[in-house]
């Protein structure tokens, strides 16, 4: 051995291998091999934010092994990702190896051709992008490490603050205190059918006495009676027609972002998982007769450039599979959105333009050809021709122009880049409600069929998926491609948030750590202040600014901050609240404290008195009928006789008996989903509890091993 290859992955280093002499050995680090350490803060503060790395225990014996592997290598050569994490792997293992010669390689897609480039152009470790990465790591160290703790003295203990994570949970919290404030307001709209000889059509009441209907203007049933019984005395003829043709341009192909979201809008995926579908495609998957293959480019990106290489081969592809129709006269150029893109890098496209989904479809688990799919479709799709569609409008009025309708309708003219999609089948523009109108001239006489007035009510904004958190990170510049996925794992693990029908929904300690951080640390919630956190970290990675004096700017006026809030505050003032409710168990005022799992009732004769009562039963049973006061439910528990109640507990809501401890009865759920296990095909999913959370398995287990933590989505791409 002359030539000693590391990469990150056991999968990378085994398709790396394929493309290289017996004179190059590949191994990998299995990921990062020194870190700060787990129980302390590994920074030392005074001596100008110096980290204090350490080997991690579980890359211990891979450390041992690479060094000496190093040490007989005539070079070392460091070829894991290139980005900002990669280089920082690149430059430990230089630390931890010190090899007498070493070169750094990179490459974007693991082909013969990139691994061949990436030999022919070795460079050196980028100390730009070591520092950028370092500045980040100790960044979220200091505030996760002074912040954390703080969180456990004042309000409960096992919290946590991070300078990310904590303004992806603010944005959460916000939306739904928008949709608990949100005001619902009724308003009506009003469609007539007309007809011409055998053609009916609608149209949509748009205008009164030349003037237009704004959204809420006919705001009850009385007001679009009246509107009816008025419509309906008049004659109508068409007033006006307007036709126009509209260009639709295919969608950029996916960077990072935009492969999260579409994943989680088509599929339902999480970010977690679409990036670990991902990292499998780019690493290596075996395929018949030809072993470990790459299948995509690099995964994480923020640039939507594509090579000259793979745009040669899709326009080929193109001409050759769908026609010279659907070919534009020249390769079609994006421009990447993100100010600080590393335009250097490509999209996330397929490494071979011949490798179809359909190819593929044998070779690939279930999910990977989903994702894969969408990858090699949106590439494809990014070069071909726009889609053209041809639109109408119809305005039909009576003689005194007292009241207008509107009709509208187009056709699809030249189907474009949506046939790759449609061919498929990720087509997500509907087709099949196109409303095609008659052919009608200006003057012509309609008849009014029926009229169809409609109530409606104003609805509040949606609570966030993964996909639009991951919108709204990216457009307030907030993280990176590399952070969005861990982001939302984290918030979701920590629980501070959770999901409630594919919805990301805030639990109640997120609102009270929100508001603790948003009073007394508002930059570290703030959006404007981590976007230009991250601006800077950019900067760094580029050279342009040094990251100590960047982080000690940042870091004398939290810990200042965080010293003065720590003597002021006590945990009462935050985390109590007198109330006028009197205990049923010893007469004394109840209090509202706050706990690890939201809001609940105390009684303030503690600990004398340990009545509690979680503060949704009291919501609950103010609400509903059948409940009383106290939250005990007319139901009775079958193993005692007393009355249930609704509780709360680490793991949700669910209903027990109020006799506890005494008697520990819960009542079952009904955890079927009615989804059947995508494994086995054979049994259902079923939702589970396990140490820490909820997932989803498959009811014939153990014959059946089936187990997601994300509920499965039934979605078929046939191919």
């Amino acid at each position: 051995m002359s030539q000693l290859v590391i990469v990150e992955s056991p999968t990378k280093a085994k398709t790396i291998s394929k493309f290289l002499s017996k004179d190059f050995k590949v191994e990998s680090s299995f990921g990062h091999v020194r870190d700060l350490p787990e129980r302390t803060i590994g920074i030392d503060i005074e001596n100008n934010f110096e980290p204090q790395y350490v080997i991690t225990p579980k890359a211990k014996k891979r450390v041992d092994l690479l060094r000496k592997l190093a040490k007989q290598a005539d070079n070392v050569l460091f070829a894991s990702d290139e980005d900002r994490e990669g280089e920082a792997i690149a430059w430990h293992l230089l630390e931890i190896l010190k090899p007498k010669k070493y070169q750094r390689i990179a490459f974007h897609e693991i082909t013969k051709h990139a691994i061949d480039e990436a030999l022919k152009n070795p460079r050196d470790i980028d100390l730009n992008l070591v520092d950028s990465q370092q500045a980040r790591r100790v960044l979220d160290r200091l505030v996760g490490y002074k912040l954390s703790p703080f969180l456990w003295r004042k309000v409960a203990k096992k919290l946590s603050a991070g300078r990310v994570q904590s303004v992806a949970v603010r944005l959460v919290v916000e939306r739904e205190r928008e949709i608990q404030n949100f005001k619902q307001d009724e308003y009506w709209t009003i469609e007539g059918v007309f007809k011409k000889d055998a053609d009916e059509f609608p149209a949509k009441l748009h205008a009164v006495n030349n003037k237009l209907l704004k959204k809420l203007e006919i705001t009850n049933k009385e007001a679009a009676d009246k509107l009816v019984e008025a419509i309906k005395t008049k004659q109508y003829f068409v007033k006006q027609i307007e036709q126009s043709e509209k260009i639709k341009q295919p969608l950029p192909p996916l960077v990072t972002s935009t492969l999260q979201q579409a994943a989680n809008n088509v599929f339902g995926f999480s970010a977690k998982q679409t990036m670990q579908l991902a990292q499998m495609l780019y690493e290596g998957v075996e395929i018949p007769g030809e072993g470990s293959v790459g299948l995509i480019t690099y995964m994480r990106t923020d640039s939507v450039n594509l090579s000259s290489q793979f745009l040669d081969g899709a326009r080929e592809h193109i001409q050759n599979n769908f026609g010279t129709q659907y070919l534009p006269t020249k390769a079609r150029a994006f421009k990447t959105k993100s100010k600080n893109a590393q335009e250097a890098h490509e999209a996330i496209r397929p490494t071979h333009v011949e490798r179809t989904p359909a190819s593929l479809a044998t070779a690939l688990e279930r999910n990977q050809l989903k994702l894969y799919t969408l990858i090699w479709a949106r590439a494809i799709a990014s070069q071909m021709s726009a889609a053209k569609f041809a639109n109408k409008s119809i305005q039909i009025n009576d003689p005194a122009d007292e009241f207008s309708f509107k009709a509208t309708g187009s056709t699809l003219v030249f189907d474009g880049y949506i046939k790759v999609l449609l061919h498929c089948k990720l087509r997500q523009e509907k087709t099949d409600d196109i409303v095609l109108l008659p052919n009608l001239v200006e003057k012509d006489k309609v008849d009014l069929q029926k009229l169809n007035p409609e109530q409606h009510f104003t609805q509040p904004p949606a609570r966030y998926t993964e996909a639009t958190l991951i919108k709204a990170l990216e457009e307030f510049g907030i993280g990176r491609p590399s952070t969005y996925a861990p982001t939302l794992a984290t918030i979701q693990v920590r629980g501070y948030v959770e999901k409630e029908e594919k919805k990301l929904k805030p639990t109640p300690i997120a609102f009270t750590v929100t508001d603790v951080l948003t009073e007394h640390f508002s930059n570290i919630v703030d959006y404007k202040f981590t976007a230009d956190m991250e601006d800077d970290l950019d900067k760094i990675a580029i050279g342009q600014k040094k990251w100590q004096p960047m982080i000690k700017n940042f870091y004398e006026p939290f810990i200042a901050n965080l010293k003065k809030k720590d003597s002021e505050l006590s945990k009462k003032d935050i985390t109590e609240e007198k109330t006028d409710k009197v205990c049923e168990k010893c007469g004394s005022l109840m209090i509202i404290k706050i706990g690890r799992y939201g809001k609940f009732f105390a009684c303030s004769n503690y600990p004398t008195c340990k009545n509690t009562l979680h503060i949704e039963e009291i919501q609950r049973a103010s609400a509903n009928n059948s409940e009383a006061v106290n939250g005990l439910l007319e139901e009775k528990c079958p193993d005692c006789g007393s009355p249930l109640v609704n509780k709360h507990g680490k793991y949700g809501a669910f209903i027990g008996c109020s006799n506890y401890p005494k008697c520990k009865y819960i009542k079952k759920e009904n955890n079927d989903t009615g989804i059947i296990c995508p494994e086995c095909g054979v049994g259902k999913v079923v939702r589970r509890r396990g140490k820490h959370k909820f997932f989803y398995g498959c009811s014939e287990y153990p014959k059946c091993n089936f187990v997601s933590w994300e509920k499965p989505v039934e979605t078929k791409i046939e191919n």
